[in-house]
């Protein structure tokens, strides 16, 4: 990942998952929140799943970015859609407004990092520097030392 983009689409994905998990535990407690899990336990198993997908997103693994956006959309998709409902017969409210807000920002997020990996999968880092790489890749010029190093033999 080399692009300036990519860090950031993880980064607040990673940011995001650290609001869930915030989400959980306060709903554990029974704190009064703006965003409330709908299931508590389908949600609990999600963040594990997330943590393994996160690892081989780094990695720019597809299949990891297809698993992280799928099991997202169908969660927070199907949760938008109910607070859709919601909202339309009990009224628009700062907590419900704000929970959507959330939901819809769940879905966002592996989109993008789902679309950035598809089309930008082989993209990685270099691996080098271009101050440094005529000293230590150049195999021509270690073999026209190794060369040299062998006829200049003085003796004594």
């Amino acid at each position: 990942m080399t692009a300036l983009f990519s860090y950031l689409i993880t980064f607040l994905g990673i940011l995001y998952w650290i609001f869930r998990v915030i989400v959980c535990l306060l709903f554990t407690i029974q704190a009064d929140f703006f965003a409330v899990p709908t299931d508590l336990n389908l949600e609990i198993g999600m963040l594990f799943v997330t943590v393994i997908c996160f690892v081989f997103i780094f990695k720019r693994s597809l299949i990891a970015a297809t698993i992280y956006f799928g099991m997202y959309f169908a969660y927070f998709g199907t949760a938008l859609y109910n607070q859709y409902f919601m909202i339309e017969e009990a009224g628009v409210t700062v907590a419900n407004s704000s929970n959507s807000m959330a939901l819809f920002i769940g879905i966002i997020i592996p989109m993008l990092t789902f679309f950035d990996i598809l089309f930008n999968k082989s993209r990685k880092g270099s691996g080098g520097d271009k101050q440094t790489d005529w000293f230590f890749k150049n195999e021509n010029f270690d073999r026209k030392y190794d060369e040299r190093a062998d006829r200049n033999q003085y003796r004594l």
